[in-house]
């Protein structure tokens, strides 16, 4: 299915077949009789701190949908545990392997479950856990059915519509009108499309056993159906996939991501990294799973399928895909292009010249992973070959020297994950076509019901060279760093707990804005408080100091070091059933080489209305902030519309609100309507370039349709 929007003057035609098109499937959705439990919102604030930590570490504006996906699927259809499979508990990504084993040695010994509840005779599994998981889980006696019935199939499959609008209402540079002339004179200074974002998404699930499902996005500043969009959306994916089919495990047909061992050797999607939770640097590979998100160039195209003989799974994979990238030359007389100067990842086409560096480069990607499994004990091996068909060309720069350059590449690892008694080992170690070795290595124990430890190691060499590695890492990339981290969760009372980290890393070779072999330091320690159903708050204290360029009056360059100090309380409090209320106050102090420290703070109010047996609810926000510049922003998770994620920094000095509603039209069709605005009491211009908005203010609106039938 597709939902085809347009901003401002379409073809009479595509608008008729637009509104023709969502009447049909506002009639067929009323028409049907299977209903689907509601999405608890209060059941989406239990990720929430996860998802913040990534958000900190990244400057892109990142679609998580896939990281979610599994656990909003079980929370509509949650996972019988007295039947859920190893890898099916594995995707509900907080259980550790220890946890899942015990899950399946209590069953394997007692039976099956007779409540959710029953988990708290399993080892390792406490009150807040049992909380955390309730969502997720369910227990029930009937099985599930083993063959896949084309009848069953249609009848208990679940379709899913998202149809999304969103646009900042201020103009910016970037959209204000222009002659022809001086776009002529100044092709890059204008957006070549409207300010508004669409986004349209169908999906069909049916138990997680056959899915397919299409995705395209419309950008702000990208065109749509016209110029150089004139097959409509700027970016689509789609799929198809089957699971358990006999010796078949797996096979996804179309747009998919990848994820073995740790990361180091192939993960092609985001992950979790270092987070307060001790149990949280182990990695929970998923293999081979669709892609749902709008990440335009984090994913791979083509096909991939896992085959099961006993213990042993193999997997095969191919993708071909076209990737963005900055030109470095063309030829003057074929106008070919001879080179690429780095890989673009921010799937923006709003300009000509991000237009010319669309789709630039072919990528191909094939290759396969080999597993073992037997009882507490897994080995796997990973090896693919990456070839593009115009060589990238880095630019001369001394901290790059070792970077990836050319057109081919090769890498190959092997990884192994053990458990015994309460430890669970797990380790990864890469190779590179050039000769770079990187390894990892770690375990996480349970050395007391009150007690979890976890300890890993790394080391990743300046010459190892791998586009496709997303192990934990201080940096972006997994090289040129060495490491050593480990984190603890302490049980200290009923009511309380204790979590942190200690993370210690170094560099052997210079990094951007660092032209010397480095070291630093990162420490986290946090205490929850959480009495009853009612109240819970935590503290957290972290502390990082990292290397950074410092220039001298004579315009030398020596190392100076970065100190960045995070203080937050975080309180929530369920005044009434119906009323939810959350605080957070969060002072960051920082220091860099040759200036005085600097300072930021930041403070809000959350109100969340869920009126009981009424089809609405309501979040409001409204959040102070004060810091010194750009460098001491805080991120913080606001709510959003189902699948959409808004984490923004706060910077500068102003205030921000936002009021979220969400209404349920019928038991199939819901609506939600979110306007957020952010008002800088220090600022009369707002961004920069093509995005800035000229006054101190910046308000956004969205808005989004969901169909289940």
């Amino acid at each position: 299915m597709r939902v085809l929007w347009k901003y401002g003057h379409i073809h009479s035609f595509s608008h008729k077949a637009v509104l023709l098109t969502i009447g049909l499937i506002l009639f067929f959705a009323l028409q049907l009789m299977s209903q689907l439990p509601q999405i608890s919102p209060e059941d989406k604030e239990l990720l929430i701190n996860k998802i913040e930590e990534i958000a900190g570490q990244s400057e892109e504006e990142l679609d998580y949908t896939d990281l979610l996906e599994d656990l909003f699927y079980f929370l509509e259809f949650p996972l019988n545990i007295n039947f859920a499979s190893f890898d099916e508990l594995r995707r509900i990504f907080f259980l550790t392997d220890l946890q899942i084993h015990k899950i399946v040695e209590y069953r394997n010994v007692y039976g099956s479950f007779a409540t959710v509840y029953e988990l708290q005779a399993v080892e390792g599994f406490d009150r807040e856990l049992i909380e955390l998981l309730q969502p997720f889980i369910s227990v029930s006696m009937d099985k599930p059915r083993d063959k896949i019935n084309l009848k069953q199939v249609m009848k208990y499959g679940r379709h899913d519509l998202f149809v999304r609008y969103s646009r900042v209402l201020e103009t910016q540079v970037g959209y204000q009108s222009l002659s022809d002339s001086v776009k002529a004179a100044n092709p890059d200074k204008y957006f070549l499309g409207s300010p508004d974002k669409l986004y349209t998404r169908y999906g069909f699930n049916y138990y997680n056993r056959v899915r397919f499902g299409i995705t395209a996005e419309k950008d702000p500043g990208e065109e749509l159906f016209k110029g150089s969009q004139s097959g409509g959306f700027d970016f689509y994916s789609g799929f198809a996939s089957m699971s358990d089919l006999g010796v078949i495990k797996e096979i996804v047909v179309g747009d998919y991501q990848l994820e073995f061992g740790q990361g180091l050797t192939l993960w092609t999607g985001l992950s979790f990294g270092k987070s307060p939770d001790a149990g949280s640097v182990m990695k929970n590979q998923r293999r081979v799973r669709p892609n749902t998100s709008v990440n335009e160039n984090r994913f791979m195209r083509g096909s991939a399928v896992t085959f099961k003989f006993g213990s042993f799974l193999l997997t095969g994979f191919y993708s071909s895909k076209k990737v963005d990238g900055n030109v470095g030359d063309t030829d003057t007389l074929s106008q070919e292009i001879q080179f690429i100067t780095s890989l673009q990842e921010t799937g923006y086409h709003r300009t000509n010249a991000e237009v010319a560096n669309k789709n630039v480069m072919g990528e191909t990607l094939y290759g396969g992973n080999v597993r073992f499994r037997k009882n507490k004990f897994q080995l796997g091996a990973t090896a693919f070959r990456t070839s593009y068909d115009i060589p990238l060309v880095l630019p001369d720069q001394l901290y790059r020297k070792f970077d990836f350059q050319g057109k081919t590449n090769f890498n190959y690892g092997v990884d192994f994950n053990f458990l015994i008694n309460r430890f669970n080992f797990f380790g990864e170690a890469s190779g590179s076509e050039n000769g770079g070795k990187a390894y990892l290595a770690g375990f996480q124990a349970s050395l007391h019901p009150s007690v979890a430890l976890s300890v890993f190691y790394r080391n990743y060499g300046y010459n190892y060279q791998n586009l496709f590695s997303n192990a934990v890492a201080e940096g972006s990339l997994a090289q040129n760093e060495k490491g050593f981290y480990s984190g603890i969760l302490v049980y200290l009372h009923r009511n309380w707990t204790f979590r942190g980290y200690a993370d210690v890393f170094s560099s052997p070779w210079m990094r951007y804005r660092v032209s010397f072999p480095s070291h630093g330091n990162e420490y986290l320690a946090q205490l929850d408080y959480h009495p009853n159903r009612r109240f819970e708050a935590y503290f957290r204290y972290r502390i990082k100091q990292k290397p950074l360029n410092e220039t001298t009056g004579f315009n030398m360059i020596k190392a100076g070091e970065t100190r960045r100090e995070n203080f937050r309380l975080h309180l929530t409090y369920a005044a009434s059933g119906e009323i939810t209320l959350k605080n957070r106050f969060e002072l960051l102090l920082y220091e860099q080489p040759g200036t005085d420290q600097q300072q930021g703070f930041m403070i809000y109010q959350d109100l969340l209305y869920r009126p009981a047996g009424k089809p609405y609810n309501i979040t409001l926000r409204y959040a102070l902030f004060d810091t010194d510049s750009y460098d001491e922003r805080i991120y913080a998770y606001e709510n959003d519309l189902l699948y959409a994620f808004s984490i923004p920094a706060y910077y500068y000095k102003g205030s921000r609100f936002f009021v979220l509603l969400k209404y349920d039209i019928s038991k199939r069709i819901d609506f939600w309507l979110r306007f957020a605005q952010t008002f800088y009491s220090n600022k009369n211009v707002i961004s920069s370039g093509l995005t800035e908005i000229d006054g101190s203010r910046h308000s956004e609106i969205k808005a989004q349709v969901r169909i289940k039938f």
